[in-house]
């Protein structure tokens, strides 16, 4: 394969096709299900499939069959079959994986900016979805068609794009089940739905965390009392609350306290937090929005590292049941509410974690109050198979010839449960994780934006890895199972 020419092709492809086609689907506020009870009344999920299906049917690759499969009651999937260029290899077959649905809209935005408002700004695309993920299915096909124009084989490949991720994806293993036997048995899973710690090199993601959360609700009255009159007499709902959340966490340090929701973390993902922080530097935080004066959890760069990738980590994401400040009275409210959403390590089981948290939030609430703990997530982590040797030889080709870098191997805070589900079902298959989702891209939050350069480059890397792929087929060396590094063994190794 050709490098410069790979990259050359894949370069006028996405300022002539992708990004035109990203600027449209960031206009459509096709929020995940999770967030829009109504999406299938609202038509906004089969906009954005309509988008990616009329253009991906619309591109010169021979023999690809496109099907939008749609399961009764669950959000639709996109399934895209294409055949191998090269010598048929039975099942064995490359996965490539994203997702379109997106995140809400969040409070927060730059005056000349907004979640359905695409905007371009030199090198950067702004708006909810561009790149996580609605670039997916564009970069996955940009790397098959450039493998196409050089006459590169490649073996058979299976495009699915999932519109229930950002909810857990838990409409996708119905499809998975339903689709088994189209799918085959791939040896090679792609997924572009992961982060990079800079723009300069290729990024492996080396394990995902899962998690698991939902909504905590503490009531302590029928309905509101003057809070003068009732103050000292009533508890508070919101110091119930706090008392009960402090049995998680601890409040000084954000420890989270039960030994049950930690895992030994493997030396090899220790090792490679210690490298990446080598390259980094402080840039392990000074990628984040600090306020004047706001410092990290701890000065150590790596046991940051370690903090949003091995170990448990609490966020309290939604609150209900108190008025905004412009109209809060001297009332003593009846329930206070929140939203927990609790990152877990990735080797953790999630249904166990949310047992234990039910468990510890349910049991003995103070004064009698109502508490109820309502699990709404519970997704698994994911944590990688040892690279193949073909496949860390072909990384490190892709990372220099597209950026001119080695690769870099790190961990990823976020969950992608689709991961722990493939490693599951197909524990021979090799993983490439990657993403775009670098310093300032804000995935899920305001200003959220896509970095093209590096659009462009992880989809000329897939092609690279793609091509690699299939010469490693032919040598029978992308068959057997795979060791996964990593246990479940539980253990606090080190905390914040």
């Amino acid at each position: 394969m050709n490098s410069p020419e790979t990259l050359s092709y894949v370069g006028t492809l996405w300022d002539t096709q992708i990004v035109p086609q990203l600027i449209e689907y960031i206009k459509i506020p096709n929020k995940s299900p999770m967030f829009d009870a109504d999406w299938e009344k609202h038509g906004y999920m089969d906009q954005a499939v309509s988008l990616m299906e009329k253009w991906a049917r619309a591109q010169p690759i021979p023999g690809m069959q496109l099907e939008v499969v749609r399961l009764p009651g669950r959000t639709p999937l996109i399934f895209i079959d294409i055949p191998a260029t090269g010598t048929a290899s039975g099942e064995d077959c490359v996965l490539l994986y994203g997702h379109l649905d997106k995140q809400p809209e969040m409070t927060g935005w730059a005056e000349h900016l907004g979640p359905w408002k695409p905007v371009l700004e030199g090198d950067k695309l702004y708006g909810r979805g561009g790149a996580d993920d609605g670039y997916a299915i564009f970069g996955s096909l940009a790397a098959i068609l450039a493998l196409h124009k050089q006459g590169a084989p490649h073996a058979r490949c299976v495009v699915l794009i999932e519109a229930c991720e950002e909810s857990g994806s838990y409409d996708l293993p119905y499809y998975v089940d339903h689709l088994a036997g189209r799918i085959g048995k791939p040896s090679l899973i792609v997924c572009l739905d992961s982060g990079c710690a800079n723009y300069d090199q290729l990024w492996l993601t080396t394990s995902l965390r899962g998690l698991s959360g939902g909504n905590l609700t503490v009531k302590v009255l029928e309905e509101g009392v003057h809070s003068g009159d009732a103050s000292g007499v009533v508890a508070s709902s919101f110091r119930i609350l706090r008392t009960l959340l402090s049995r998680l966490e601890d409040q000084a340090t954000g420890c989270i306290l039960p030994q049950d929701l930690y895992v030994e973390i493997p030396p090899q993902r220790i090792e490679q937090a210690q490298q990446a922080v080598k390259t980094l530097g402080t840039a392990v935080y000074d990628k984040f929005p600090f306020v004047t004066g706001m410092r990290p959890m701890n000065e150590d760069p790596a046991e940051l590292v370690l903090n949003r990738t091995w170990r448990p980590a609490l966020s309290v994401t939604g609150l209900d049941g108190m008025p905004p400040l412009t109209s809060a009275g001297n009332v003593l409210r009846p329930f206070t509410a929140v939203k927990l959403s609790l990152r877990l390590p990735p080797t953790l089981d999630a249904a166990i974690a949310g047992k234990v948290l039910q468990e510890l939030l349910e049991k003995d609430p103070p004064y009698g109050a109502h508490v109820t703990f309502e699990v709404e997530k519970a997704s698994a982590g994911w944590n990688a198979p040892q690279l193949s040797p073909w496949l860390e030889a072909s990384v490190a080709a892709a990372s220099q010839e597209f950026f001119g870098q080695p690769p870099a191997y790190m961990g990823e805070g976020g969950t992608i449960p689709f991961m722990g589900m493939l490693g599951e079902k197909f524990p021979g298959a090799q993983f490439l994780i990657t993403g775009v989702l670098g310093p300032g891209s804000n995935a899920h939050g305001p200003n959220e934006f896509l970095h093209i350069p590096m659009g462009k480059r992880v989809s000329a890397c897939v092609a690279r890895v793609m091509a690699d792929h299939y010469q490693a087929s032919t040598q029978g060396l992308t068959t057997g199972a795979a060791a996964t590094e990593g246990h479940t063994q539980h253990g606090n190794h080190g905390c914040c």
